[in-house]
């Protein structure tokens, strides 16, 4: 299952994402509706899950999508990547293994949403000389 959340701005993409993409099996972490809400109410359940698992990837949508992406880049093993067009994406999962995608809903359109979400999912990792830099991302103390 792939996990989904978004904050109220985001809601109405999160809904349109998961009926162009039934074949992800969504599991869908809130919010449910336009009511005003707290966006690191639903961006830490989708960072826990997959921060759990390792070949595990996410979507997190709000109003601007930083809100988002800061709170899950908390979590350990997650690399939340805010992206707003397929480039991004494709450089987000290429070179820093993103493993937590963040749309902006505000800044873009359904059809951007939708080549955005594909680029994502379908970039594999590249590993090589930027492996030793996703590593370097994980260090919790700096001397």
């Amino acid at each position: 299952m792939t996990p989904i959340a978004s904050d109220h701005a985001g809601f109405e993409l999160k809904q349109f994402i998961i009926s162009k993409f039934p074949e992800f099996q969504w599991k869908d972490e809130g919010c449910n509706s336009l009511e005003s809400v707290d966006y690191p109410d639903f961006a830490h359940p989708v960072a826990t899950a997959v921060a759990a698992h390792a070949d595990n990837k996410g979507v997190l949508i709000c109003g601007s999508g930083n809100g988002m992406q800061i709170a899950a880049n908390k979590h350990p093993n997650v690399r939340a990547a805010l992206c707003w067009n397929k480039e991004i994406a494709v450089l987000a999962r290429m070179h820093n293994d993103a493993n937590i995608l963040v749309l902006p809903a505000r800044f873009i359109s359904q059809e951007e949403a939708i080549e955005i979400v594909i680029a994502f999912f379908k970039t594999p990792f590249e590993g090589g000389r930027h492996q030793k830099r996703v590593e370097k991302i994980s260090i919790t103390a700096l001397s």
